[in-house]
């Protein structure tokens, strides 16, 4: 892509949000092959059982349970409070860190263990030279 061109269509905004040519985005982690651990981002080492050799690219589930979360009310200046920032169980392996949309932040209506899936959203930011980013946050599953 010549320098200051846009890309065709949105980045991921993480190196674990994948975006194939064909189908949905989803999240990549790393699963164990001797443990089954599944971690994110890329690793030499399985921090769980500290085998160096069998560490595969798995496609992360798009389903979990909230595992805790924190509401915040101060951010960045343009980052709108307060906001739900949460830690997610994913079905199949791996845990998370995202916001948690669709819901009130409010601790009367979040529970401990509610089901949630990913969703995936164009980021409200463009880079200099206009690139749309794609995001990932979690949603209360129905």
């Amino acid at each position: 892509m010549p320098e200051g061109a846009a890309a065709p269509g949105p980045l991921p905004i993480v190196s674990f949000l994948k975006i194939p040519t064909q189908g949905e985005p989803y999240l990549e982690g790393i699963r164990c092959g001797h443990c089954r651990a599944v971690f994110l981002g890329e690793r030499d080492v399985c921090a769980s059982c500290g085998a160096r050799e069998g560490l595969a690219a798995t496609r992360l589930g798009n389903t979990g349970t909230l595992y805790v979360y924190t509401i915040v009310y101060r951010s960045f200046p343009g980052v709108p409070v307060p906001y739900v920032s949460a830690i997610v169980d994913l079905d199949g392996g791996g845990t998370v860190k995202g916001n948690l949309v669709g819901i009130d932040p409010d601790p009367q209506k979040i529970q401990m263990g509610m089901p949630v899936e990913v969703v995936y959203r164009t980021a409200p930011i463009k880079d200099r030279e206009g690139n749309e980013y794609l995001t990932y946050c979690f949603q209360p599953r129905a």
